[in-house]
């Protein structure tokens, strides 16, 4: 079946004079660049404090690492590719090329006409070469790996000059239950803009393209809970089923108490699973998942301080199979067998200390060092920064992941909704029925609401 949306040529201006201009401010140090995107901005410090990318670099390099892939991957990679050539005879008229990589950034495979793959082939923008942002810096499939929703990367966006004559867009297809890539789409222009409608396209393919991973998915939940009931007949210690990604697809009353989440009730839907709120169980379970899938064999276990627990609980994780391909882990409180996990490979705090925070306000991008930021707030789909400068938004789409990140230094998640930095905690003040409330410094004294489930952690870190 064709694809609705046809892509048709716009004008473009290939030099980007100004964003070439804070290109070249940047690349010699300056933060300062106005006028360009906040997405491209972030991806443009990533390159040059991060990955350390040669701006000058002429060409990509070759892809020699090795990446494993669950069956489904092959799943998307055929059906990528599938719309990629369904869609060739459109773009090659209009000097463009469609790729489809892998999320290493390997490019797999590549439609288009001959005198534009040609050109293509001059930078390496061709299969066997790798095109991840910590590889060839900004460009439209290492960024989108990066990057929720369509990328769109033109001109002298790109962070080397080698690659300023190319437009591109990409979008990756993620896993619906770790929400980690598994491939991109990407369709590149010559010294030309994108088709007007190639967002909206590349939109569609990735939305059809996920469709038979959530139906996936949703088998793998409704087999989850199946195992759990299966196992729960055989133990009485408390018992939950973990996704790979570390989401919660059933728990029974004791366990639910621990995990933060409703009791008894199977949540097979992707995206309806619950987040326990816990990043070192959500660590470990993805340590789970990755040693279990190379070995079947294997049965692991560590500590945790679950929710309402003033000591940590003993957890073991036993890996589910279905038709051998891991699709969760049975988790069980108080027991403690198998191997221990590596509190290093556990953990899931980095071990060196990141030395800014990354904010956006309009089109510029704000760096901020930590002690600089009194509170994280999670509002839809964004992220609040409460800072000295006022009210940011945080370059992090995620609470869980900047957590993550700053749980080592000297921040807390205290709620669902908001992450502490807890020497800016001035006051704690408790409410009627018993519960805290948190008063930051500053002029405004911003109040932060502690969860009934987090006030033992927030009792520990304050000595309270």
């Amino acid at each position: 079946m064709r694809d609705v949306h046809r892509l048709e040529p716009t004008s473009a201006d290939p030099g980007g004079g100004s964003v070439l201009a804070a290109w070249e401010r940047f690349v010699r140090g300056e933060d300062h660049i106005p006028g360009v995107r906040p997405l491209v901005a972030i991806s443009w410090h990533r390159c040059r404090e991060q990955y350390r990318v040669d701006p000058y670099l002429t060409e990509a390099p070759v892809a020699v690492a090795e990446f494993g892939h669950a069956p489904e991957h092959d799943v998307v990679f055929a059906e990528l590719g599938f719309r990629a050539a369904s869609v060739a005879h459109e773009v090659g008229s209009l000097g463009c090329v469609v790729t489809v990589t892998d999320a290493a950034g390997r490019i797999l495979a590549e439609w288009g006409d001959q005198a534009t793959l040609a050109k293509a082939g001059g930078c390496n923008l061709a299969p066997w070469f790798c095109w991840s942002e910590c590889a060839v810096g900004t460009n439209g499939m290492g960024t989108a790996l990066e990057a929720h929703g369509p990328v769109p990367i033109r001109g002298a966006e790109h962070w080397c000059r080698a690659f300023h004559d190319w437009f591109c867009a990409g979008m990756a297809v993620r896993d619906v239950v770790t929400t980690e890539p598994i491939a991109v789409l990407t369709i590149c222009c010559w010294r030309s803009e994108l088709p007007a409608s190639a967002e909206s396209w590349l939109a569609k393919a990735v939305t059809m393209t996920q469709h038979p991973l959530k139906r996936r998915a949703r088998d793998s939940g409704a087999e989850l809970v199946a195992a759990y009931t299966q196992a729960r007949g055989r133990s009485s210690a408390a018992l939950a089923a973990l996704d790979t990604g570390g989401k919660v697809v059933i728990a029974d009353d004791m366990a639910s108490v621990l995990l933060g989440v409703p009791a008894c009730t199977p949540a097979v839907d992707p995206t309806l699973r619950w987040n326990p709120g816990l990043p070192e169980l959500i660590a470990a379970a993805r340590y789970a998942a990755g040693q279990a899938a190379h070995n079947p064999d294997w049965v692991g276990s560590t500590q945790i301080f679950a929710h309402l627990a003033d000591e940590p609980t003993s957890i073991s994780f036993r890996p589910v199979f279905s038709s051998g391909h891991l699709i969760g882990n049975l988790v069980a409180f108080g027991a403690s067998d198998g191997a221990q996990l590596p509190q290093a490979e556990g953990s899931a705090h980095p071990s060196v200390q990141p030395r800014r925070l990354v904010a956006v306000r309009g089109n510029r991008m704000v760096l901020l060092q930590l002690p600089e930021v009194s509170f994280a707030e999670s509002m839809g789909n964004d992220v609040w920064l409460c800072t000295e400068q006022g009210r940011l938004r945080a370059a992090s789409v995620s609470l869980d992941k900047l957590d993550n990140e700053l749980a080592d230094f000297g921040f807390l998640r205290v709620h669902r909704r908001y992450v502490v930095n807890l020497s800016r905690v001035r006051e704690i003040e408790r409410g009627v029925k018993g519960d805290l409330i948190l008063i930051m410094d500053g002029r405004v004294r911003e109040m932060v609401p502690v969860s009934r489930r987090n006030a033992p952690a927030v009792r520990r870190a304050l000595d309270i």
